[in-house]
């Protein structure tokens, strides 16, 4: 059986190095799941590399030379990409799409959630209580690599991902599409079963 308790050191496969193929990568459409970039790089594409990050809404982290050596690809230039394993959905898409086919916008929104294996986790809950689409920030959360995807059962590949900047602007765009927005906290004195919501949402 699988062990989950020790994340892999991403596959070189599935990496791509050096700033320029990252930007040949960008403009070629490829998707990415983030980039790395030395906190010291000062080289002469890096205005390029960083305006087709954000037109891409692909996120930039700047990290010490030592974060990109740990990836152990040998030369890299202080720039490595990592490839994004799942096709990340443009949310506005995703509501419009659901309310088309005439159903009820189920949507999960996780903040703050750096270990994957309990992104995978709330993935597989998530596809079997029938929600539309998962929408996650750009930062301050685990990367859906293969381990997420190995944990969710697959649900990962299935369930649309919307990654967007802002999670306040989503869900402002939430309730322009006449979305209700619930919120729970761990800390919380309330409990409330799932289908309490489920019940709440069909109003």
């Amino acid at each position: 059986m699988k062990n989950f308790r020790s994340p892999q050191r991403p596959k070189k496969s599935s990496l791509v190095i050096g700033a320029e193929r990252i930007i040949e990568a960008l403009k070629s459409g490829k998707g990415l799941d983030r980039i790395y970039i030395d906190t010291k790089y000062v080289g002469k594409d890096a205005s390029e590399l960083k305006m087709l990050a954000t037109q891409f809404g692909v996120p930039v982290n700047y990290v010490p030379q030592q974060k990109l050596n740990s990836f152990n690809v040998g030369e890299h230039g202080g720039c490595i990409a990592q490839i994004a394993k799942v096709q990340y959905q443009n949310l506005q898409d995703v509501i419009s799409f659901v309310v088309e086919k005439g159903e009820t916008p189920l949507f999960l929104i996780l903040d703050g959630i750096t270990d994957i294996r309990n992104i995978g986790g709330i993935a597989r809950t998530a596809w079997c209580c029938g929600v539309n689409a998962i929408i996650i920030p750009d930062k301050g959360i685990g990367a859906l690599n293969d381990d997420a995807i190995l944990t969710s059962a697959g649900a990962l590949e299935k369930i649309p991902v919307c990654r967007v900047n802002s999670l306040m602007k989503a869900v402002d765009e939430l309730h322009l599409n006449g979305v209700l927005v619930f919120a729970s906290e761990m800390t919380a004195s309330k409990k409330y079963p799932i289908a309490i919501f489920l019940f709440l949402l069909q109003l």
